[in-house]
């Protein structure tokens, strides 16, 4: 396995090299910087002591909460026998001390514990029964076969970080993987993608539900190709009743109009769910997320503030009105998306644009009074 070395933030560790990375023996996608830059400052908000990066690969995050976090206690798993070699190589090149080399394990003790695992992450989450405050799954594809041994590792009001890849799924592309694996119906079109962002977290929540466990979701959003989602647990099972009556089913018109109801079964037909309707951030978090990431060393400097910034300034209800399908749907000309928020907010109504589409808006307004400033720009 030929080497390189790369640096992302405060990190340089050694990725295979490869014409391109689904080749690579162990996985390492530069593109997933951002998510690592959200993640570590997740990290450094919550202060959690005790963090498992389930699925290492390289171990580029879990190293980078090590080197960045107050994390007092970082371990490192892959069951890749060339990825946990790699692992303590980084963490070698990373960290000083002697390592304790044991079978399938490493630890490394020095201001911080670092333990690399070469282990099937399911057995080692099960195993590590209520051990971390901080448990991240950023699997390749659907995270749900390792979704019940995180929910034992984690402690009850612990915070589980989630990655799902597998946005065809979610979507609506794979409707029969979706219903397998989720236990929902996708939606097609213009709000496939917080649909499946919303579907994701509410089989988050029902499954949490199951251990007597609620959700306080600190950060759910889309980018790129991978949904993300962060939630702090609740002990409890008024906690978990609580967060299941966030839980409901979206419609949508051939006009573009939706609507949606929280209920535990849908009304009428052609329900899209069951998905989350409950908030996809606390304000207060992403506030102090964006804060720090303008004076935090980042793997991508420019795009991750940014992207907070849209992220903070979004409007936290159900759904958004995409301009261009709905001028597509009803005759009309494309304008400006700054136009149609300006006239919505000049009547009253609450209007920001959304990091699902750079061509939608979120509005509390009725769906007669988008379509009506849509047109008032012909």
């Amino acid at each position: 396995m030929k080497l390189v070395e790369v640096h992302e933030s405060l990190v340089g560790i050694l990725v295979p090299k490869a014409e391109r990375i689904y080749d690579a023996p162990v996985f390492y996608n530069p593109v997933m910087a951002l998510n690592r830059d959200i993640s570590v400052l997740a990290l450094k908000v919550l202060g959690s002591k005790r963090v498992l990066d389930a699925l290492s690969a390289t171990g580029i995050r879990g190293i980078r909460y090590a080197l960045e976090t107050s994390a007092e206690e970082v371990w490192l798993n892959d069951i890749n026998p060339d990825a946990f070699r790699l692992i303590v190589e980084n963490l070698k090149l990373n960290f000083s001390g002697e390592p304790e080399f044991r079978e399938k394990k490493v630890v490394l003790r020095g201001d911080k514990t670092l333990v690399a695992m070469n282990a099937d992450a399911n057995r080692l989450m099960n195993e590590q029964f209520r051990y971390f405050d901080f448990v991240d799954l950023d699997p390749f594809g659907s995270p749900m076969e390792f979704l019940d041994s995180a929910l034992r590792a984690v402690k009850r009001r612990g915070v589980l970080a989630i990655t799902a890849t597998d946005t065809g799924v979610l979507c609506g592309a794979y409707r029969n993987a979706c219903l397998r694996k989720y236990l929902a119906e996708p939606i097609r079109g213009e709000l496939c993608h917080e649909a499946g962002l919303r579907i994701l977290t509410g089989t988050l929540v029902r499954y949490a539900a199951k251990y007597d466990l609620g959700v306080e979701v600190l950060l759910a959003y889309y980018r790129d190709h991978y949904f993300r989602t962060f939630l702090r647990l609740r002990s409890g099972a008024k906690k978990a009743d609580e967060s299941m009556k966030q839980l409901g089913y979206l419609y949508q018109e051939p006009s573009g109009r939706f609507d949606y109801e929280r209920a535990f079964l849908p009304s009428k037909v052609k329900a899209y769910g069951p998905l989350w309707l409950g908030p996809l951030k606390s304000q207060e978090f992403v506030e102090e997320l964006y804060k720090l990431s303008r004076d935090s060393p980042l793997g991508n400097a420019k795009k991750t503030p940014e992207f907070l910034g849209l992220l903070r300034d979004e409007l936290d209800i159900p759904f958004h009105y995409d301009t261009h399908a709905l001028t597509r749907r009803h005759g009309l000309e494309v304008r400006k998306l700054a136009g149609v928020i300006e006239i919505l907010r000049e009547k009253g109504y609450k209007a920001t644009r959304t990091h699902f589409s750079p061509t939608a808006l979120k509005t509390d307004a009725p769906f007669e009074e988008v379509l009506e400033a849509l047109r008032e720009l012909q």
